[in-house]
């Protein structure tokens, strides 16, 4: 009998962890009985109960599974090694705020039995506010033009993956993993399905603008050369403009010794251009730096506090 895992990554969720895992275990038993299965939540240092909701769920479910962590290692980590944990011959990663809906899990098995690797749901539409939905269609045109790799525009990670690709990324070794970058890196047969997704039944969203820049500058400084290839350019071409004009006024002022006056103008003007130019680059030359120091020190994904169930 083929096994499903599906791994919910959770932070403070207290109100959703329980009715999360009876829709899962719903679906799995009644529309895939036909298979076994295994539901895993990583719980990213929760303070508000979900630890304990998630103990009670788990003393009740032998097939519920749990890995606290002893601290918050953030939204791409504890995902990433939560997936590594699963046993299933597929798993399927999602979130515990009901706006991934439990329903298209057996859309993701009937595809994955047809044969595809990964099955990816990629919104259509969303709840969410509508300037952030504006951010984020900006941020996926701008990073598919960037990027060698063609990224998957308005996929959350939501979707199924198969035991090859789980085996993947256990290879991969890498501290700052982007699962969005590495589904699209590297190839296996995908399939996509589309969906609306919904509003956060309860609690508060955990995304917010330092979020969703993390997010933004991790795959940018991962899987793009264009910032640094810019900069090198635009600092060329700065070059070459402030050198012409200083020789044009060289020229001038020696033509016309006492009569020609630059003024403070132009100088303010250049010295703001530039700064601000200079600046810009600076900092994205720091995120590339901060995304190399953080590979380097190689710090582990994450470290568990304790794991539930797995000995069953």
């Amino acid at each position: 009998m083929k096994k499903i895992s599906v791994l919910i990554p959770c932070y403070n969720e207290v109100e959703n962890v329980v009715p999360m895992s009876e829709a899962v275990v719903k679906i799995l038993t009644e529309e895939l009985s036909q298979y076994d299965y295994e539901l895993v939540f990583i719980d990213n240092c929760s303070t508000d109960g979900t630890r304990d909701k998630l103990e009670e769920i788990c003393a009740g479910n032998k097939k519920i599974k749990a890995i606290f962590n002893v601290t918050n290692f953030g939204q791409f980590n504890s995902p990433f090694y939560g997936m590594c944990q699963t046993t299933g011959d597929c798993t399927i990663s999602m979130c515990c705020d009901f706006q991934d809906p439990v329903e298209m899990l057996p859309q993701f098995v009937k595809e994955w039995e047809n044969g595809y690797k990964i099955v990816s749901a990629i919104k259509t539409s969303s709840k969410e506010n509508p300037i952030i939905r504006l951010l984020r269609t900006i941020y996926y045109k701008m990073i598919r033009n960037m990027s060698d790799v063609k990224m998957i525009e308005h996929f959350t990670g939501f979707g199924l993956y198969d035991r090859t690709f789980i085996e993947l990324l256990k290879q991969l070794d890498d501290p700052m993993p982007f699962l969005r970058g590495i589904v699209a890196e590297y190839g296996f047969s995908r399939k996509e399905i589309e969906y609306q997704q919904a509003k956060r039944r309860a609690g508060k969203t955990k995304n917010n603008f330092y979020t969703l820049y993390d997010a933004a500058m991790l795959s940018i400084t991962s899987y793009t050369k264009v910032g640094l290839r810019l900069a090198t350019i635009l600092g060329f071409v700065s070059s070459g403009v402030s050198l012409l004009i200083a020789l044009v006024y060289l020229i001038l002022k020696l033509v016309n010794w006492y009569n020609f006056q630059a003024g403070y103008a132009p100088m303010i003007i250049g010295v703001y251009v530039l700064g601000s130019l200079q600046l810009f680059f600076i900092g994205l030359l720091g995120e590339y730096i901060l995304n190399i120091n953080s590979r380097v020190i190689h710090r582990p994904l994450v470290v568990e506090e304790k794991r539930i169930n797995f000995d069953e």
